[in-house]
């Protein structure tokens, strides 16, 4: 199977949440009459291709349902001029990174933007979405959980950011805990075993918080993956989580 390195976008959708383009990649089960569940997953320009190639894999094996795939890009890798995943993917702002703080409006475009232009080109299931992300890409995935409503029912976050601005993500699910709120959804968690200290320990808190007092209707499953640090572990976390997500 072939996968390309460096895939093009299918589209660019304009965002008035944002004020940004955003180059949209597709995988299409076009073989397969639909509705398909479809998966959003960030940072789309560097960690598409990880996505397509694991979710072909566990289709062939007959793991998972044809599922559209959908990567979220900004035409520029990590850090390059263009790219916004430290404003889109971070719930809070921080001093000390001009321009972060964003993810509010970020997730109104996913949720009220691309997600309508998605059924408006092909037959998605509404009752399965999926959003997905790795690193910083993660927090944005928990925080798009942690809504009193949440929009997406499949979290898939790949070594979350758990860090970020002195942990405020865990706070933001400790408040929402203290409500009651019901999640009907499932998350899953991966995480490479050579990953750093601070981000396994964040984890195994965070872990311990849902443990502790779990969100009613909440499935957590998590993995961690031997041999795997932080930057290699792409391909067996976005694998496992969508098996762990869309398998029976």
């Amino acid at each position: 199977m072939s996968i390309p390195t460096h895939p093009r976008p299918s589209f660019v959708l304009s965002s008035p949440q944002t004020g940004t383009d955003y180059p949209i990649f597709l995988d299409v089960p076009a073989d397969q009459p639909g509705p398909w569940p479809a998966v959003l997953f960030l940072d789309g320009d560097d960690q598409f291709r990880f996505a397509v190639q694991a979710a072909h894999l566990a289709r062939a094996a007959g793991d998972i349902p044809p599922t559209l795939l959908v990567g979220v890009g900004y035409g520029a890798s990590y850090t390059k001029p263009g790219n916004q995943r430290l404003r889109d993917y971070t719930p809070t702002a921080v001093a000390t990174e001009a321009g972060s703080g964003g993810a509010e409006p970020f997730l109104r475009f996913l949720t009220d933007t691309l997600w309508p232009e998605l059924g408006r080109r092909f037959p998605v299931r509404e009752d399965v979405r999926g959003l997905a992300g790795h690193s910083l890409g993660a927090l944005l995935v928990l925080h798009a959980l942690f809504q009193r409503k949440p929009f997406f029912h499949r979290y898939l976050a790949s070594a979350p950011s758990l860090w970020w601005d002195n942990r405020a993500l865990m706070c933001e699910a400790q408040n929402l805990q203290a409500t009651g709120t019901t999640l009907t959804a499932r998350l899953f968690l991966g995480v490479g075993e050579n990953d750093s200290a601070s981000t396994l320990a964040d984890l195994e808190q965070f872990e311990a918080q849902l443990t502790a007092q779990p969100f009613p209707k909440l499935e957590v499953i998590s993995r961690s993956f031997p041999a795997r640090d932080h930057y290699n572990v792409l391909p067996d976390s976005f694998s496992a989580g969508l098996k762990s997500l869309l398998g029976s």
